[in-house]
């Protein structure tokens, strides 16, 4: 990857900025996902009907079919212009769409990628379970196969946008008796199908984003299952591979404003004064350009592969970390006007409180170094 953009990139950021300016909504996304739900599939529509939803997506299934280059520059430009989190679409735009384009069948493609990109069909993700969180390889949510159909029974927990998603990226074992990643099997599964039922999780902030899915009996046709029975390890890993990387650019892009916001705050506030408040801004912003240095040099693989790989793994774990870092220097800077906080509001003490789920969700940070140390370093694996 050439760092410098070519003339045509350069012409593409310019009409992703124009658009952007006219068209980011004046409006606030609500915080609560349920509340929420409106608003992202409006924008999402907003964004399809303009040509703007899955900028590297294949052209017959609604995208553009431009390079990830341009998906990135989209995606520094939509920060940059303070568009709205894209929220309840996230799973189905970021690595349930992108999974699908790599390993799904063109019958489920040609059903499920456009309904995405229009914002038509949210989805969630059906990873995490009790016992088995980061630990994919311990699932227990099993399906029994009869006839043509999986018969499920388990549940799964920390499910964001569970109890409003239509669809979800199911893994479970699907072989009796397998162990670990074998026997396991990636299935859409239709989140409003007789047997499944949803329980919001309230969060400490007062939101509920979301949730435990039980299931008790749920068919879902063997249709639904995504890269052939017995192949999700392979599946899954693909999905986490997005999530953990190009899923995040956006958040790479807020954290280098935001650095920049909070040097400008400290300025004047009078703290900047203070050494060490100078000198942990100063290493803040040298590590978000170290965060986004490392993206591009993970984008140049995935342009030589087609795929994100275990390198994701140090993306995500830099920036979530990152993240947490920047987020505990803002409350600092606001000094006495935390006393002010409350539960709800869209602040840096509600951003830093989120935070904490940053170095869980997508895989633990000690999940992320287990795979640089076992898939990167060469190490000995750890269990």
């Amino acid at each position: 990857m050439d760092i410098g953009f070519s003339p045509e990139e350069t012409r593409f950021r310019e009409e992703c900025r124009d658009w952007l300016h006219a068209s980011v909504p004046t409006e606030k996304r609500p915080l609560d996902a349920a509340d929420a739900i409106g608003f992202d599939k409006a924008w999402q529509r907003r964004l399809f009907d303009a040509g703007w939803a899955g900028i590297n997506w294949p052209s017959k299934y609604g995208g553009r079919g431009l390079s990830i280059v341009q998906q990135v520059i989209w995606l520094e430009e939509y920060a940059a212009a303070h568009a709205p989190w894209i929220g309840a679409n996230f799973v189905g735009i970021n690595h349930g769409g992108p999974t699908l384009i790599l390993n799904a069948s063109e019958e489920q493609k040609a059903y499920h990628l456009p309904r995405i990109l229009k914002g038509e069909a949210i989805w969630c993700q059906g990873f995490s379970e009790p016992g088995a969180g980061s630990d994919l390889a311990g699932i227990k949510t099993r399906g029994r196969i009869e006839g043509e159909e999986l018969v499920i029974n388990g549940s799964k927990i920390w499910t964001s946008f569970a109890h409003v998603a239509d669809w979800q990226e199911l893994v479970l074992r699907t072989e009796e008796g397998s162990l670990r990643h074998k026997g396991l099997s990636w299935v859409i599964c239709d989140m409003h199908a007789p047997g499944i039922t949803v329980r919001p999780i309230r969060k400490m902030s007062g939101q509920t984003e979301f949730a435990e899915v039980f299931y008790d009996d749920v068919r879902i046709p063997l249709a639904k299952v995504v890269g052939g029975l017995g192949n999700g390890w392979k599946v899954a890993m693909s999905t986490l591979s997005f999530e953990r990387g190009t899923g995040f650019i956006a958040d790479q892009v807020k954290q280098s404003q935001e650095i920049e916001e909070l040097i400008a705050a400290a300025r004047a506030n009078g703290m900047i004064k203070d050494d060490r408040i100078a000198d942990s801004l100063a290493q803040l912003r040298a590590e978000v350009a170290a965060v986004r240095a490392m993206t591009y040099r993970n984008i140049s693989e995935v342009l030589r592969t087609d795929q994100p790989g275990p390198e994701a793994s140090v993306i995500r774990l830099f920036t979530s970390e990152l993240g947490q870092r920047l987020e505990r220097i803002a409350v600092l800077l606001m000094g006495e006007a935390i006393i002010d906080f409350a539960y709800g509001d869209d602040n840096p003490v509600g951003d830093y409180l989120r935070g904490f789920a940053a170095t869980i969700a997508g895989g633990t940070a000690q999940i992320q170094r287990d795979i640089i140390g076992e898939r990167l370093l060469g190490l000995p694996k750890s269990r």
